[in-house]
């Protein structure tokens, strides 16, 4: 089945921090998700990037304008989840929120102390706005992609889930469209009764 077949995704990708977002230094977090999930997922993506300062009141705005205007399905953001005072991307998060998803980030979490034991001051949460589901995700491109796509060991087998195994079927439960992935990136997770058969 070709991506002409699958629905077309609309992902907001939306990369916080003052100083990239000045232009004192080059955003980083926005590739390294787009590059991500381009290779992960098999749908067509049409995407919405913004690069934000840590305003809490401007991440809020920047979410409910993603989800309610933009019509995204998924929106990640990245930066802004620490302890530091300018840390408010959690905050700001909860504040569009109908639902909480925290599995999402104890799993975030999970991952990273696999390699370090300041994991733990991360804040990253998920939350459902409507049908779309937001993601916090670490501010570093490698963090992202590890949380995203699990670990593996050196035989290829997937040692500690991804996030992103989650990921299509909170959507389809709350009624987005139908995400397929690339296994050999990261294979999703559905129970046999949601299963949808391969378009003819």
């Amino acid at each position: 089945m070709s991506a002409l077949d699958l629905d077309v995704v609309r992902i907001g990708v939306v990369s916080i921090s003052d100083r990239a977002s000045t232009g004192v230094y080059e955003d980083k977090g926005l590739p390294a998700l787009k590059d991500w999930l381009g290779r992960a997922v098999r749908n067509p993506i049409e995407w919405e990037p913004r690069l934000i300062a840590d305003e809490r009141a401007l991440i809020a705005a920047t979410l409910r304008e993603l989800v309610d205007d933009a019509g995204c399905h998924l929106v990640l953001t990245t930066g802004g989840t620490g302890p530091a005072p300018r840390d408010v991307t959690p905050e700001a998060t909860l504040d569009v929120a109908d639902k909480e998803m925290p599995g999402f980030g104890e799993q975030m979490r999970q991952i990273s102390l696999r390699f370090v034991p300041t994991a733990i001051l991360s804040r990253q949460t998920a939350v459902i706005r409507k049908q779309a589901l937001i993601l916090n995700l670490p501010g570093q491109p490698k963090s992202i992609a590890e949380t995203l796509e699990g670990l593996k060991g050196a035989d290829g087998q997937s040692l500690v889930p991804g996030i992103f195994a989650a990921v299509p079927y909170c959507i389809d439960l709350i009624g987005g469209p139908y995400i397929e992935s690339d296994p050999s990136v990261c294979a999703v997770f559905r129970p046999k009764s949601a299963l949808r058969p391969p378009k003819s």
